[in-house]
């Protein structure tokens, strides 16, 4: 079924926007293959960071795609630990491209995920780059005691502050938004 459904959008997409840069979201390491081989995907994504199908990091070392690594550990210590010996792995198996996903809201309590916020800029010891996803997250509507429809600025304000602690990529609803916060804290940091 997931691959049904993805057949779909990605042959779209596909037709519409041939030179794009997709990135599939998936845990199984068959779709993967069939996402990459069959429709030219670029990234695969991986929520479990590996943990869900034992197949996934062999299929990635032999698909030679980027590969986002998310960790679904807390506390801190053992989400470096986590990502550090998974890296190391993929590493091994021949995995050059390795994104870090600290995995915001996976496995987290609400403290748990602002500490790791606060000591974002820590991910760079991994040496790969750092994406992060909060968009419209329960960390965000929970604090403010908002719903996810009224949380773009809290999403702004959180986004900003992973743009500042150096994260490279940023997942994301609401483009227009998190453009401009890019570029505002690009031009912030010129400046400073």
């Amino acid at each position: 079924e997931e691959m049904e459904r993805l057949a779909i959008a990605l042959s779209a997409l596909r037709d519409a926007l041939p030179e794009a840069v997709l990135s599939v979201d998936t845990f199984r390491a068959s779709v993967a293959e069939r996402c990459v081989r069959e429709f030219g995907v670029q990234i695969i994504n991986d929520v479990s960071g590996g943990e869900a199908d034992e197949h996934m990091f062999a299929t990635v070392a032999d698909l030679q795609v980027p590969y986002v690594l998310t960790s679904t550990k807390a506390p801190w210590n053992d989400l470096m630990y986590d990502l550090a010996e998974r890296i190391n792995q993929l590493h091994l198996m021949g995995v050059n491209d390795v994104i870090v996903d600290p995995g915001f809201g996976f496995g987290k309590t609400l403290d748990e995920n602002y500490r790791l916020m606060a000591h974002l800029e820590e991910l760079h010891q991994l040496a790969c780059p750092v994406l992060v996803g909060v968009s419209r997250k329960s960390m965000i509507y929970k604090q403010l005691n908002t719903t996810p429809t009224e949380s773009l600025n809290g999403t702004t304000v959180l986004h900003t502050v992973a743009l500042m602690k150096g994260t490279h990529i940023l997942r994301v609803h609401d483009v227009k938004a998190a453009r401009e916060a890019i570029l505002l804290t690009e031009k912030l940091k010129a400046n400073s």
